[in-house]
């Protein structure tokens, strides 16, 4: 069984080592923050316990979290099979990761990002072994949703492609083929397009996200609405993501409303901060909606 080191213990680094370990695989999660090392224990424990209690998955919690180790560098790199990247949504950031990681990993380690936006050709640019780097992208939360977008950048080789395909079958997931490398990739397009519309008919006043939400939710059969999907996923993500996408030149899909920006400039993130389109209670409940107090 493959060795994989995931970089990034965030909400998607988090998830992604979960379901790694779910399906078998030794995780190595890292993060230079030691304390973000810890929240991302705590978290995949209660996620699993919760799966567990479901009847979701067989294995006791305990058991998958101790193929989880937890890092604060690159000393184990040489290591692994994988490598699966969740750092934050700036392109150069990851740019130089992946130029560390192309000198540390062996020549034969497929290197995986799960960037949302940004092209995996640009990317693998920074690395001598762009045949070798794909994407995987991650929808969250990991451990819930059922797909995986396997990208091809545009020196990929076909093997490495088929073996991300496979690779993500074995986590139990779908892959989403995308052939060609375009910014934001096949969901993210549609998903961009359809929350432009929901950001400005809320911003407006024309509806609320409650009611967009359960709207998409009951009338459309998606999972979570746009809303939930946002604050879980982070509204400071959304707007590097925006960003992202304006500067590669995709403003079509970014909402020509402000009010994330607004909403991240008051310091409402989303779910991690217990405010962001909803509030949350203590125990991390959605409390009701109110658009004199929810939206700035």
């Amino acid at each position: 069984m493959s060795e994989i080191l995931v970089l990034g213990a965030g909400f998607m680094g988090t998830g992604i080592a979960q379901v790694c370990a779910q399906a078998g695989y030794g995780v190595d999660l890292m993060d230079t923050d030691a304390r973000a090392l810890e929240r991302a224990m705590r978290a995949m424990h209660d996620s699993l316990e919760k799966l567990h209690h479901k009847g979701s998955i067989a294995e006791h919690p305990q058991t998958v979290l101790e193929r989880v180790s937890l890092v604060e560098d690159l000393s184990t790199v040489s290591l692994v099979d994988w490598v699966i990247e969740a750092v934050p949504e700036v392109e150069e950031l990851k740019k130089d990761l992946f130029h560390d990681l192309d000198r540390k990993a062996r020549s034969d380690t497929i290197l995986a990002t799960n960037t949302s936006t940004i092209p995996i050709t640009r990317i693998a640019e920074a690395t001598k072994r762009q045949e070798r780097v794909l994407g995987l992208h991650f929808f969250g939360p990991v451990p819930l949703m059922g797909v995986v977008e396997v990208v091809k950048g545009k020196n990929t080789s076909v093997g490495v492609f088929e073996r991300g395909i496979n690779f993500v079958e074995s986590l139990g997931k779908r892959p989403i083929r995308v052939m060609k490398d375009v910014p934001g990739f096949v969901m993210n397009r549609i998903f961009s397009a359809a929350f432009r519309e929901a950001l400005e008919l809320v911003d407006k006043g024309i509806s609320t996200p409650e009611d967009v939400d359960a709207g998409m939710k009951f009338g459309y059969g998606w999972r979570a609405g746009p809303f939930e999907i946002a604050d879980n996923a982070g509204l400071d993500t959304y707007l590097l993501v925006g960003m992202t996408m304006i500067a590669l030149g995709e403003e079509r899909l970014v909402p020509d409303s402000d009010l994330i920006e607004r909403m991240v400039n008051k310091g409402w993130l989303g779910r991690k901060v217990s405010r962001g389109f909803y509030r949350y209670g203590p125990d991390g409940k959605r409390l009701p909606w109110n658009r004199e107090e929810d939206l700035p």
